[in-house]
């Protein structure tokens, strides 16, 4: 009987007794790992960027929107099918609802603004005064609009920060006339940065009243009613509460309510699918690896009949053999695997430093379960070639040496 050290030392000295050939096969497995964990930390980096894109407005967000989305069977005679608007008094009877903390009714569309002798073409968004609350923004300069009754709307004007910057450089806007469509509106404020959201330019845009919106553009009803609610209090039990009070307005479910976790969770299913998908694609070099593994392994098991057979004949059991054989299989791709590793992550930093708008991030969850696989196609690509070299003959073996 073989003891483990000894075999250890046996499985060690066949794998440097040939040096070039086994760092050639490890790094087989190596490329394949180190592709792994690049494609997977560029997944990873962008599910995480995407998610801080969509919770950088806050995660307590019930948006509802005209219209249902989820229909089941034919419409029900003597009910129109036209969409029925979600109204400004619909906005208003959601805001007093209990736990909500915020209301905003939005309208947007896309209209000239000119101002201080510039003309440009942009986002023009008629909202609530507690937009700032909902969706966590801050002024930079002036005030946002105030909260006032829809048919005493006064038509001020609140710009983003890039608009500002077009239409008046460095200059002071407050105060300033603005004509957006046929209105004429009063500066009142400016908006911090925001920056852009999944590529729309939330800085490049203008903010005036709901009221107003609706006249600028001539709609009945608003397209969007967003409301933000104390933390702690589940969505569904808020969301239920606005479902009752709409139906009761409406007569009928002509809405479709959607939570921020809503939302969260099913981009995030999707965001997880598409790392894992990388990740296949990057597994499939691993495959070439294994079948390196595969074709040394057998080549070492012909060179080295002569010693199996003397093995066999000193009294070594077949499981020995086989597990000295599996032993080196498992040692290069384990080796390799932890080149793989120390090569994937090198290139994702160096990416993420040539490319910072690039994000990139290993959980170590992923360095675990890459260095798992590779151990583990180490082990299945060495169980032929060892069961070959433990089913060989004594007598045979020691014939052919």
């Amino acid at each position: 009987m073989i003891h483990p050290r000894d075999g250890l030392q046996l499985a060690l000295r066949a794998i440097t007794a040939h040096r070039l050939r086994s760092f050639l096969t490890l790094l087989g497995i190596a490329v394949g790992i180190a592709a792994v964990i690049l494609l997977t930390s560029i997944g990873e980096g962008i599910h995480r960027f995407v998610l801080a894109e969509f919770t950088q407005f806050g995660t307590n967000v019930i948006s509802v929107a005209p219209g249902k989305v989820k229909t089941s069977g034919p419409t029900p005679t003597g009910i129109p099918t036209s969409v029925r608007p979600l109204t400004l008094e619909d906005a208003v009877a959601l805001e007093h609802l209990p736990h909500i903390t915020g209301m905003t009714a939005t309208v947007w569309g896309n209209t000239e603004v000119n101002a201080n002798g510039r003309l440009r073409r942009t986002t023009v968004n008629g909202v609530s005064a507690a937009m700032l609350k909902v969706y966590g923004i801050r002024v930079s300069s002036g005030q946002f609009l105030p909260a006032e009754d829809a048919d005493h709307a006064r038509a001020f004007i609140v710009l983003g920060a890039k608009l500002k910057e077009e239409l008046f450089g460095a200059g002071n806007p407050l105060g300033a006339r603005v004509r957006a469509g046929g209105l004429t509106f009063r500066v009142i404020g400016v908006l911090e940065a925001k920056g852009q959201f999944l590529g729309i330019d939330l800085d490049d845009a203008a903010y005036i009243p709901t009221a107003r919106a609706l006249e600028l553009y001539n709609r009945d009803g608003v397209m969007k009613i967003d409301l933000s609610y104390e933390e702690g209090v589940p969505a569904a039990a808020v969301s239920a509460l606005v479902k009752a009070t709409l139906q009761a307005r409406h007569g009928r479910e002509d809405f479709t309510i959607t939570t921020q976790e809503d939302m969260l969770r099913t981009l995030s299913n999707i965001l997880d699918i598409l790392t894992m998908a990388v990740g296949a694609l990057g597994s499939i070099s691993l495959l070439v690896g294994g079948v390196g593994i595969v074709t040394i392994m057998t080549i070492a098991v012909t060179e080295r009949t002569g010693e199996i057979g003397l093995l066999v004949a000193l009294g070594a059991p077949r499981n020995t053999i086989l597990g000295l054989f599996l032993g080196e299989a498992v040692a290069l791709s384990a080796l390799g695997g932890l080149l793989g590793l120390l090569l994937g992550i090198g290139l994702a930093q160096l990416i993420h430093l040539l490319v910072p708008a690039l994000p990139v991030h290993t959980p170590l969850s992923f360095v675990i379960l890459a260095e798992s696989i590779a151990v583990a196609i180490g082990l299945l690509a060495g169980v032929l070639p060892a069961r070959r070299a433990a089913r060989l003959d004594a007598v045979e073996a020691l014939r052919a040496e």
